[in-house]
Order: C-alpha cells, then sequence, then structure tokens
C-alpha cells in the first residue's frame, strides 16, 4: 500500500475492511481475527475516528507487539506491518481456517464493526466455499471504462466520502468492488454506465393494482439501473402510491403518510441487499394493493439463517453489498431489520407486518382499514394520544416502548427501534424539549414519563 492509496481509504472512512485506531492497544487482536473471519482488512494505526491523521511510528518493540498479536490468534494469522506515511497500517487478509479467534473470542466484521460472535453464529458460520459468491465474481464484458464517473460522484456525495483525484478502478480496488483481473458483480450493481447489459437480472419491478388481487395493474415501472437508482425510485414509486395528508406546524408543512415510510425503506433495502442475485430470470417486486404493500426478494432466506432466528440473528448473503449500502446509511443497526419494521408499525397503530420465506422472501404490510382516516398523529397509536406537536416514526416507536418499561434504556432502546444510541439520546432529548417527554428521578435509578 502507498500513501495515494492509504489517503484513499482514510477518505473513505471505516467500513467492512478498514478500521481506525488512534494508539496500539492489545484489543486490535479483536479486529485482526473479525478480519480474517470475514473479507480480510487492513487496521489504519494512527488515524482517529474522525479521519483526522494523528500518526504513528512503526519501531522494533511496536512491530513485534502487533506481530505477536497475528501468532497468538488459533489458528495462527500472518499479518503485513508497514510505515506508510504517519500511519502504521496492519493488514489481515482473510483467512481459509475460519473460524479464527484471539485471547478474548471469536469476532466478525459487520457493517463496519467488529462484533463479537454468539455461539449460534459460530455454529453457522460456513466453511470456506468452493464456489465464489456471485458479488464477488468478475462481471463479464466489463472494464473500467464501462464505469459511470456520475454514478461514483452521486454515491460518494450520498455517503460523505472525498475520494480527491482518484481513479475509477483506484476507487473500486480500494472498496474490494475490483481487482486486478476486473470488476466484480457488485462493482457493476452500483457502478456500471448500462448495468442491464453487465447484468440483465439487475431490475426492480414496481406494481400497482385496483383491489387486493394480482388481476388489474394501473401502474407499471421497471428500473433496470444501479442498487441506489433502484432504492430511490422504489420509494418515490411508494410514496406516489399511498395516501398522505399535509398538516402545517408554524411554517412548517409535514406530509404524514398512512404507513411509516421509513419501515419501508427497511423493507426495499433489505431486499435489494439480500437477494440471491445467483437466480437469473428474477427481479425483485415493489406491490401495492388496496389492502396491502409486498416486497418481494429472489432466495429466500440466507442457508445458514434458522427460520426461528429470523429478526434476532444477522447472517449476510452479500457483504459487499452489504457494506455498501451501510456506507449509504441506508442500514442503521446490526441486525435489526425485521424488528425495527415491526416496531415501527405498530407505533403507527398498523397490524404487524408479515414475513415469509420460501424460494422467495416477501414482506407483507398492511393498510390502514380506512385509507386516511387516521385525523391527526395521536390517531395512530395509544402512546400517542397526547402528542400535537411533530414527532418522526423513530419517536414514535421510543413512545410506544416506553409505555411498556418506563424504566427502559437509551441502550434498550437503540435495539429496538434500530438507530444508534446517540440517535436515541438526540430524540429523546427533542422530546423532552417538546414537552412530551421529561424524567422522574435520577439518571440511575429513575423511569421516563410521558407527557402533553
Amino acid at each position: 500500500m502507498d500513501e495515494r492509496q492509504l489517503d484513499l481509504l482514510i477518505r473513505e472512512g471505516e467500513g467492512l475492511r478498514v478500521e481506525f485506531k488512534e494508539c496500539y492497544t492489545s484489543r486490535i487482536a479483536q479486529d485482526i481475527v473479525a478480519f480474517s473471519n470475514t473479507k480480510g482488512g487492513a487496521i489504519l494505526l494512527g488515524v482517529s475516528d474522525d479521519r483526522t491523521v494523528r500518526g504513528a511510528t512503526l519501531d522494533g518493540r511496536l512491530k513485534a507487539q502487533i506481530a505477536g498479536l497475528g501468532r497468538n490468534c488459533e489458528p495462527d494469522i500472518e499479518i503485513g506491518i508497514a510505515q506508510v506515511g504517519e500511519v502504521v497500517v496492519i493488514e489481515a487478509p482473510e483467512g481459509d481456517r475460519k473460524p479464527y479467534s484471539c485471547s478474548d473470542g471469536y469476532y466478525r466484521r459487520l457493517d463496519g464493526v467488529t462484533q463479537k460472535m454468539s455461539q449460534e453464529e459460530l455454529r453457522v458460520m460456513f466453511a470456506e466455499s468452493e464456489t465464489l459468491p456471485y458479488e464477488e465474481r468478475l462481471a463479464r464484458g466489463l472494464g473500467f471504462d464501462g464505469i459511470s464517473q456520475s454514478k461514483i460522484a452521486a454515491f460518494t456525495r450520498e455517503a460523505r466520502i472525498d475520494i480527491g483525484e482518484a481513479t475509477p478502478a483506484d476507487f473500486l480496488r480500494s472498496l474490494n468492488l475490483a481487482t486486478d483481473s476486473g470488476i466484480k458483480n457488485v462493482g457493476a450493481l452500483f457502478f456500471a454506465t448500462d448495468v442491464g447489459k453487465a447484468i440483465r437480472h439487475a431490475r426492480i419491478t414496481l406494481l400497482a393494482f385496483k383491489g387486493t388481487k394480482k388481476l388489474v395493474i394501473y401502474d407499471r415501472k421497471d428500473v433496470q439501473d444501479d442498487l441506489l437508482t433502484q432504492f430511490n425510485e422504489a420509494i418515490t414509486f411508494l410514496m406516489k402510491h399511498l395516501n398522505v395528508r399535509s398538516e402545517i406546524k408554524g411554517v412548517d408543512r409535514e406530509d404524514i403518510y398512512e404507513m411509516p415510510i421509513e419501515a419501508l425503506r427497511e423493507a426495499v433495502v433489505n431486499a435489494l441487499m439480500h437477494r440471491d442475485y445467483s437466480m437469473t430470470g428474477t427481479q425483485v417486486n415493489v406491490e401495492v394493493y388496496d389492502d396491502r404493500v409486498e416486497i418481494i426478494s429472489p432466495g429466500g432466506l440466507p442457508k445458514k439463517l434458522p427460520r426461528e432466528k429470523l429478526g434476532t440473528m444477522s447472517v449476510r448473503r452479500n457483504e459487499l453489498i452489504a457494506d455498501m449500502f451501510s456506507r449509504l446509511r441506508k442500514v442503521e443497526r446490526i441486525g435489526l431489520g425485521i424488528n425495527k419494521m415491526m416496531t415501527l408499525a405498530k407505533a403507527a397503530g398498523l397490524k404487524e407486518p408479515s414475513f415469509e420465506a420460501n424460494g422467495f422472501f416477501k414482506a407483507t404490510f398492511y393498510r390502514p382499514e380506512k385509507p386516511g382516516a387516521r385525523d391527526t398523529i395521536k390517531g395512530t397509536a395509544k402512546v400517542t394520544e397526547k402528542v400535537t406537536v411533530r414527532v418522526t416514526e423513530n419517536q414514535r416507536a421510543i413512545l410506544t416502548a416506553m409505555t411498556k418499561d418506563r424504566h427502559i434504556t437509551a441502550k434498550a432502546l437503540s435495539k429496538i427501534v434500530g438507530i444508534s444510541e446517540r440517535k436515541v439520546k438526540e430524540n429523546l432529548r427533542k422530546l423532552k424539549e417538546n414537552g412530551l417527554l421529561r424524567r422522574v428521578g435520577p439518571a440511575k435509578g429513575g423511569h421516563w414519563e410521558i407527557v402533553g
């Protein structure tokens, strides 16, 4: 790795294959085994979480300490250690003898986070497959001249990545979307100028039916383009066909949809992220009926995800695609998509969505019995009966959870709602400022009280 490549990695930020560490600690061993248990990656020693280069010097003592971490893993891991500019780069390859462990246990990399593996996850960790996952196979007939600069620009803008003067080839290689041999299918799915030419079944079909049966189509759109475009078009289509009303709050206008859009976003991104792309001749379907919305993805559940663990355990069919959506902040939390959809629907006063898995995975969201009948936010659920100011879907979900447990913690709310603890605390602060919530008693030992 040279300084130009290092600069690009720092600009792109932490992800599936990159971890920043401001200084050396023995806990780096956790990241080493996590990378070897996943797709490999690099630890940049001397870089803080906000991408500021603090600097680190690779002397003999530090090099011996780092090398010792790799040797003490089980099985041992041969790591690369180098001084690149002001940063010490530690590279851990993907292993062929998984799972790997350090003295603290077994870890894996998921959505840019090093996470300790549960006993169930250890049990289902598959041995190195002889068949390369579809996302990692090389896209046929696609060279770097077939990569769209405008799509790279759109992605980096939304992901808030500054890649400087990096070429498309450098950019794709840095994210593990291409090798010296060519561009991987995942690279084509996000950045090919003509995605349909590279991968013919890279398509999402958007349908609106009259009535409750699959008989009369009154609106249809086929989107054969990159995954970010597919996602955006699907959400636009859903918003077009759902009932919406507007409320004036001071000088602001708020559009309130009959179904929580955030739950539908979660379902669409899950469909694109977990789809089995090896099933040619198929596509993701988004179908709107008078009484429900169905989002259908080819492939069913990943082989290593037992049906009874749905919603409680995360198994990525497409780890690189998941990493790209994570960089776009379309995936807020690890493995909480199903719970988040159910919580948001319930907070909106709707029937809980249902999920089916056979050869395809289908998420069904139920529309209100009388679409558009919700006159105010306070009609969406008991928890918001007294709400007279604007609240977000996440805030409604937080209030709903508090009706069940007045002593609930920010950490527990984070898991239920599907957002980070920091975002939970921001929402709690806003709810208190709006007079909807107050804390009774001390931080430890007190409880929440919903007011209005």
